[in-house]
């Protein structure tokens, strides 16, 4: 199925809906296949993989970008056991980094996306692919704890976030290995078959997105991406006291969105399209 494409906030981005209905979020972050009325489902059986592939300080961005999701889910109501963190890097205890043991996303220095209570449960050379489609697939070694492992079932609806460098067909690893196209179409399919999922949201925010989608088939899936084949996704602004950029645009404005929500609301899909300004 081609992806759809949306221009916002001055880029473009793609859409790949594989849903046999149309599908809303249903308290924030939790979604469903909706009914023609107007009533809603309390979704308790909620999950997020959220999967920073980025090393070095130049990164920056890219850690601060997966660490302001973590936030979120968890502020509308995601625990921490339902959550499977990846960081590929610690910009936090980096030795670059004016402010030990702090990320920020925003120049104001208001929020320290890191925090006190940031659990990762897979940092630094753990975020591998292997252990990523591991995590996806359930295919663990016994070794592994729970507390690592995504123990959905087949009522659960799962968020899947991944930003780092990307291109046609591919997310780069640690600048190491890539994920490709065909290895998460193979996990999401196998996800179906073993029945961990109901309905999975795939969020990816890297350049040329939209092709890492290509060979999804497997229904109960929708993705988006930041951009399609033959563009790049940018960052959002400099923080000119950390020296880098902290955060990248299509992650920005979809954050925007989720901050002005608390766990109680309902918001569709199409709500947060219309929530980016294309003139920005």
């Amino acid at each position: 199925m081609a992806p759809m494409f949306l221009k916002i906030g001055g880029f473009l981005i793609s859409i790949l809906l594989l849903f046999s209905s149309p599908t809303c979020f249903k308290n924030a972050l939790a979604f469903s296949s909706t009914a023609s009325t107007t009533s809603t489902t309390m979704h308790t059986n909620n999950w997020a993989v959220l999967v920073c592939t980025s090393r070095f300080w130049f990164n920056y961005r890219h850690m601060a970008n997966t660490l302001s999701l973590y936030r979120t889910v968890k502020r509308l109501g995601i625990p921490d056991e339902r959550i499977i963190l990846m960081l590929a890097d610690d910009m936090a205890c980096n030795s670059r980094n004016k402010y030990p043991a702090q990320v920020f996303n925003n120049e104001n220095h208001r929020l320290n996306l890191y925090g006190d209570n940031a659990e990762v449960d897979y940092r630094g050379y753990e975020v591998t692919v292997e252990n990523f489609l591991r995590v996806l697939t359930g295919r663990h070694e016994n070794a592994v704890p729970r507390s690592k492992r995504l123990l959905s079932d087949e009522g659960s609806h799962i968020l899947l976030y991944m930003t780092g460098h990307g291109g046609d067909e591919f997310l780069k690893f640690q600048d190491s290995e890539e994920l490709q196209s065909h290895d998460l179409a193979d996990a999401v399919k196998q996800m179906k078959e073993k029945r961990r999922f109901k309905e999975l949201l795939i969020m990816v925010d890297t350049c040329q997105a939209a092709t890492l989608f290509s060979q999804l088939q497997s229904p109960g899936v929708l993705a988006i991406g930041s951009s399609k084949k033959g563009e790049n996704s940018y960052s959002h602004h400099l923080d000119s006291d950390v020296g880098v950029s902290v955060v990248d645009r299509f992650t920005y404005y979809t954050l925007a969105f989720f901050e002005r929500l608390n766990i109680y609301d309902n918001a569709s899909l199409s709500s947060l399209f219309n929530s980016y300004n294309p003139n920005l």
